[in-house]
């Protein structure tokens, strides 16, 4: 189910193995130099609290891409010239659709909980209901669990299904969405125990990268494809 919903589905699309490849090695190189750099330096004290905060990370990335998204796909939408305008916003559905199915599957345990439908002095067998509810909860979260890391392995190499509105879109939106995301680390002060130069690299390591590989596969697309951001805009 998470492939069906997370991964580009149009027919149409331009389908290469190379960008595939290289989107998947640069999220793992990403992932494995953030685990490195929490362990080395001491700014994670376990395997929890590194996937506490890669999760806390992915929701700051969520709600920047929340404001993100619409903007930056409206714009782009607005910038094309008809019938590709009308095109390109019917095609928006799927993505966005994505995009919310992630924001609510993390969000789901926290709203049973915030919402108070769940709490620690719940009692769990008062009643059959609430013994088949128990049994329900876990069944869904039990699904839930790899539902959400498995979207958002997906979400982070095709970029929310982006390309489903076209093939130029997801690198584009990509180092829209890192550099913001870099902005946010300064600000915040991330990383703030670690070295300066290796803060440094890392915090600009990410967006310059993705950057990189974002130009590299605009430049594919034209030359190996004939797909160009001008001829996607009719311009």
């Amino acid at each position: 189910m998470g492939r069906a919903v997370f991964t580009p589905s149009r027919p149409d699309r331009v389908h290469d193995p190379v960008v595939k490849r290289v989107q998947v090695w640069r999220t793992l190189v990403g992932l494995v130099a953030v685990t490195w750099i929490l362990v080395s330096y001491g700014l994670a004290s376990d395997a929890d609290a590194v996937l506490d905060d890669r999760l806390a990370q992915i929701r700051t990335t969520l709600i920047v891409l929340a404001v993100t998204f619409p903007v930056a796909v409206a714009a782009f939408i607005a910038a094309a010239r008809p019938p590709n305008r009308r095109l390109f916003l019917r095609r928006a559905g799927k993505p966005a659709g994505a995009l919310l199915a992630l924001a609510v599957t993390l969000a789901g345990p926290r709203l049973l909980t915030g919402l108070g439908y769940v709490t620690e002095d719940t009692n769990w067998t008062a009643s059959p209901g609430r013994v088949v509810l128990l049994f329900a909860l876990g069944a869904f979260l039990l699904w839930l669990g790899p539902f959400g890391l498995y979207g958002i392995a997906l979400s982070l190499v095709h970029v929310f299904r982006t390309a489903d509105v076209h093939e130029t879109v997801p690198p584009l939106l990509a180092t829209l969405l890192v550099w913001e995301v870099a902005l946010i680390d300064v600000f915040r002060g991330a990383y703030d125990s670690v070295p300066f130069g290796i803060r440094l690299a890392f915090i600009l390591g990410a967006p310059l990268s993705v950057t990189a590989v974002a130009l590299w596969e605009l430049r594919r697309l034209r030359t190996r494809h004939g797909i160009t951001l001008r001829g996607a805009l009719l311009r």
